[in-house]
């Protein structure tokens, strides 16, 4: 499976939580209930009935489905410790920037007569906090996958391809077949 720079966004911040998310079925659906205020919001987000819901809350069913158990925790995960999750979202976007860890083909376009054909590299790079701010504010707008991996490759290209700018002028970086990512704060 493919990761893609969303879901490593998200996972990014949810290092930053100061407290566990609850992890019992019953706990998680207790928490989804009173955050999308009642069992009929809850169900149509899940994808189940509006009675199942109300059974969790009850205790009656404990051990959900393992496609079942992975949306709730999403679910749970998305809306936890919102104040926590600006807060770094913050700090990245204006003091700290990310840290990009990523296997994936990168290509060169340079200058007439220079070429540098397309290889899978590993790479761990900081990015500065313009980066950090226009990804979380592409994702939170409904960017693309693809349009996540532009803003990533042109982070990429200006801090490890061209040393910010400093040398390699005009060297333009294809950011394609991304292996593996992982984004930290």
């Amino acid at each position: 499976m493919v990761e893609s720079i969303g879901d490593s966004l998200d996972r990014a911040l949810e290092s930053a939580f100061t407290r566990r998310p609850p992890q019992s079925a019953q706990a998680q659906m207790k928490y989804l209930v009173k955050q999308l205020k009642g069992t009929r919001a809850v169900a149509q987000a899940l994808g189940i009935s509006q009675r199942t819901v109300e059974r969790y809350v009850k205790g009656q069913l404990k051990r959900p489905r393992q496609d079942l158990r992975g949306r709730m925790e999403r679910e749970v995960k998305k809306r936890w410790q919102p104040q926590v999750r600006a807060k770094a979202k913050q700090k990245a976007a204006s003091t700290d920037g990310l840290i990009v860890s990523t296997r994936a083909r990168f290509g060169f376009t340079a200058a007439p007569g220079t070429t540098d054909d397309a290889r899978i590299r590993d790479i761990t790079q900081a990015l500065p906090p313009q980066f950090a701010d226009r990804l979380f504010t592409a994702k939170e707008h409904g960017a693309t996958e693809q349009q996540l991996q532009q803003i990533a490759a042109e982070g990429l290209a200006q801090m490890y391809f061209r040393a910010n700018n400093t040398r390699a002028h005009g060297l333009g970086v294809e950011f394609t077949d991304v292996e593996h990512i992982d984004i930290e704060l």
